[in-house]
């Protein structure tokens, strides 16, 4: 269906109109003449929460901007559709589901009920059951099919499936048994599964296959070349299966039939969407890493931010100001992209994680009413840990022709202490932000007595948005605080844009087109029922694929 109809009824919001008209009359205002106006605005752009604390006066904004901001999310009933999100109502309307990753975290004794009942503690039910398996397999007392101990543990999944815990690992190595190894295959490109089993042992391998449906394409290669992979070193006696291989799944008649024992099949619920799910069963491989004990902190720090999101006012809100600040930086300072910068090695899959939290939830061109939206939504997310982009993209971020916002995130403990180089690391974050807020003039370049012909090139402009956000250290219920405030400051955009965060319509048409063409590439008759260039594509492919 062609959507002709556009829709402008955001821009002509009162709210909307006064932060257009604000920032005409703020055009020209830069951060050097910000800061030199309001000298404490670092205090008093600042926020805390959770533990977490958030500086954004280093973005082109003021006071002003951000109450003009607050009455447009109140004018936009953020806190009423997040009421709506915490108690269950169906706010996915495009396939009528509840949005409920918060009640993966949520206490025992909580009441969120969908369609006339309580879930919470069906999330309790498999999260102890959880525990019980991995109380299993990190004691050695579940055992391979020839009573090998279990050391090594394969996630094969992909999207929310495998960024989630293949993030969360690496985020929380420090707390993980460094006597088992962990590796994450999502990728149909034989590469990776090759690759990431050629040291281990069949006998000493579990592999998680994390499907909801028990169906995706690339999950369902991967795992069945798995089986094939164990039987090969197990003797080929299929009753093994059910030693080496457990679900996280809803298809119970799927994974019966691959062999796996449904006493180990992990369920979750068609109100957790994959993005959102890294605390639910899709956790597993998180949680035989870190060990229940750790799992439940991560939960902790998951529900401390939702309890902040969900009860703190506007104005002291991090979510909800995070969300604001990246509105602003999007729709009226036009920032196409945002770089998310952790200053933590092991914070290296953050970036890629968010990029599907951001982006597949807002990357949508359609409001909640069907209509073609008539602003902007989501921006590009990309990033790169620590010091490692200094040496990479940061030139374009300082001299290039678009700016760029950045969230710096910071540590204030490390989690292996060596020497002073958490001191040189945090140093480049403070370092990085007020470079890129207040640059370097002319005249400042030309008093170290550079020759003029160099001054073009040394010179930076400055004026681009920076937030830094800092915590005391990376740990289990950190990374949860993290996690969760960024899935609110997704919720508070997309509501604000008026459009659908929790449906993902444009993943499917290319896996759709995909599964007509698999079947292509092996036939004998040249394949003509493409337009020239995919038929083109795959007939040569086809001519020259087996060498």
């Amino acid at each position: 269906m062609t959507i002709e109809t556009t829709d402008h009824s955001l821009l002509e919001r009162p709210e909307w109109k006064a932060l257009a008209a604000h920032f005409e009359d703020n055009r020209n205002r830069t951060l050097r003449d910000l800061f030199a106006a309001d000298p404490d605005r670092g205090s008093t752009l600042s926020a805390e929460g959770a533990e977490l604390f958030f500086d954004f006066s280093k973005n082109r904004l003021d006071s002003s901007t951000i109450s003009m901001l607050i009455d447009l999310a109140n004018a936009c009933g953020l806190k009423e559709r997040a009421e709506k999100m915490f108690t269950g109502v169906k706010i996915n309307i495009t396939e009528d589901r509840a949005v409920l990753h918060t009640a993966l975290r949520a206490p025992r004794d909580t009441v969120v009920e969908v369609d006339g009942e309580n879930v919470i503690p069906h999330v309790h039910e498999v999260l102890d059951r959880m525990a019980a398996f991995a109380d299993k397999i990190r004691s050695g007392s579940w055992t391979g099919h020839t009573g090998k101990r279990i050391k090594n543990v394969v996630n094969i999944g992909i999207g929310g499936s495998d960024l989630g815990p293949v993030m969360a690992y690496e985020a929380l190595k420090p707390f993980s048994d460094r006597s088992m190894t962990f590796r994450f295959v999502s990728n149909v490109d034989g590469n990776d599964f090759a690759e990431k089993t050629r040291d281990l042992s069949p006998e000493e391998t579990l592999f998680i296959i994390s499907s909801k449906t028990f169906t995706t394409l690339e999950t369902m290669t991967n795992a069945h070349t798995a089986r094939d992979w164990s039987l090969a070193g197990l003797g080929g006696d299929e009753s093994a299966v059910a030693k080496h291989f457990v679900a996280v799944s809803t298809n119970a008649e799927g994974v019966g039939g691959f062999g796996i024992d449904t006493h180990n099949m992990f369920g979750f619920w068609d109100w957790v969407g994959g993005r959102y799910s890294m605390d639910s069963a899709i956790g597993l491989s998180t949680m035989l890493a870190i060990g229940p004990d750790h799992f439940q902190e991560m939960l902790d720090g998951f529900h401390e931010m939702d309890v902040h999101f969900r009860s703190t006012p506007l104005e002291e809100n991090l979510p909800v100001l995070l969300g604001l600040v990246g509105l602003w930086n999007r729709n009226f300072l036009g920032c196409d992209t945002v770089a998310v910068l952790p200053y933590d090695n092991e914070l290296c899959r953050f970036s890629a994680y968010l990029q599907q939290l951001e982006m597949e939830s807002n990357g949508k061109h359609v409001t909640l009413g069907g209509d073609r939206v008539g602003w902007d939504t989501c921006p590009v997310i990309w990033g790169e840990p620590g010091t490692n982009g200094q040496h990479a993209f940061y030139q374009m971020i300082h001299q290039g022709t678009k700016p760029v916002p950045c969230d710096f995130i910071c540590f204030c403990q490390p989690a292996n202490p060596i020497g002073d180089h958490q001191d040189k690391l945090v140093s480049n974050v403070f370092a990085q932000a007020e470079a890129l807020a207040f640059g370097k003039t002319e005249a400042e370049v030309k008093a170290e007595g550079v020759a003029d012909a160099l001054l073009p090139h040394k010179e930076f402009d400055g004026n681009r948005p920076t937030n830094v956000i800092m915590t005391q250290k990376l740990d289990p219920k950190t990374l949860g605080r993290l996690v969760a405030l960024y899935e609110h400051k997704v919720f508070t955009q997309g509501t604000i844009w008026g459009i659908n965060s929790f449906d993902q319509w444009g993943v499917e048409l290319g896996k759709v087109l995909a599964k007509k063409i698999i079947p292509e590439l092996s036939q004998s008759e040249t394949v003509t029922d493409h337009d020239s260039s995919t038929n083109q594509l795959i007939n040569r492919y086809r001519a020259h694929r087996l060498g």
